[in-house]
């Protein structure tokens, strides 16, 4: 049985994540979704494409923390730098994914890369955020930059396209990121004329944000910068394009958990913010020059 269409959304007015994001919040506030209808995906921001001119200075955001989730960002065009608390660091290009697990907390910052900033051009990237379970929300950081070399790939007949699958499985296809509750997240790169089948849990989360071209879906079409959110009945969704398209999907259980969520903090409860925020006043996610 096909996963029915619950909407197909248009992508809501942007809005600026310090100076270097312009960005589409779909959830938890574009579309008032609320907290939990992705779960357990809290946050999508969605940079569509847009023209940076060169510039001496490295547009980005400054030095802020996290604590209680995981930031995963996927660069389709542009380059994003990125330093944290935990000693880590590195550089998302274009087809990378950049994994930042937070969970006890951390500070970080993320820019867009020198030699990207001094020449400019396209800029295209999508932030999640991803919540985590109550009994890791307070596990070590740690950071995980995966290349298209390390995902798994599935190749469509008829040299159609490919999959790259970042975790979870399709296809018979499994991603090398191993998440913290079961997730499924992949990029389809279909060329024109392509058709894909495949299944994930009905009881799964779902949905799919159009990159590039158009798609059709179930039946229902989609445009670029487009997100079809699905219901939760139904185990199979088909994919054709006639003109080629990029698509991102994200599926996952859902975290039947109480969500408080303020600023920079994904937790579970109220106390639990106010200690967040206390640790960080205190200097307990560590140090981290601006």
């Amino acid at each position: 049985m096909k996963k029915q269409i619950e909407k197909v959304l248009t992508p809501p007015a942007p809005h600026m994540v310090g100076d270097g994001f312009r960005v589409h919040n779909f959830f938890p506030g574009g579309y008032g979704l609320g907290l939990k209808r992705m779960s357990p995906f809290f946050l999508l921001d969605y940079n569509a494409k847009i023209e940076f001119p060169p510039s001496t200075h490295q547009r980005g955001v400054g030095v802020h923390p996290h604590r209680g989730f995981e930031t995963v960002t996927i660069a389709y065009h542009g380059k994003v730098a990125h330093h944290d608390s935990a000693g880590h660091s590195g550089v998302i290009g274009e087809g990378e994914v950049q994994w930042m697990t937070a969970a006890s907390g951390v500070l970080h910052k993320e820019y867009h890369e020198k030699e990207f900033s001094q020449a400019g051009g396209l800029f295209q990237m999508v932030q999640l955020w991803i919540n985590l379970p109550a009994r890791y929300k307070m596990s070590a950081p740690k950071y995980n930059s995966i290349t298209p070399a390390n995902m798994g790939l599935y190749e469509l007949p008829e040299s159609k396209g490919e999959i790259r699958v970042i975790t979870g499985e399709i296809k018979g296809v499994r991603g090398p990121v191993s998440p913290f509750s079961p997730i499924t997240m992949a990029n389809f790169y279909l060329k024109a004329g392509a058709t894909i089948e495949f299944e994930l849990p009905e009881n799964y989360n779902t949905g799919l944000l159009v990159v590039e071209g158009s798609i059709i879906v179930n039946g229902e079409s989609a445009e670029a910068d487009n997100f079809v959110l699905f219901k939760n009945t139904g185990t199979t969704i088909a994919l054709q394009t006639d003109s080629g398209a990029v698509v991102l999907l994200l599926s996952g259980e859902p975290i039947n958990e109480p969500i408080a969520a303020y600023g920079p903090f994904l937790m579970n409860t109220q106390e639990e913010i106010i200690q967040a925020y206390d640790d960080f006043n205190h200097g307990r996610f560590g140090h981290l020059e601006d």
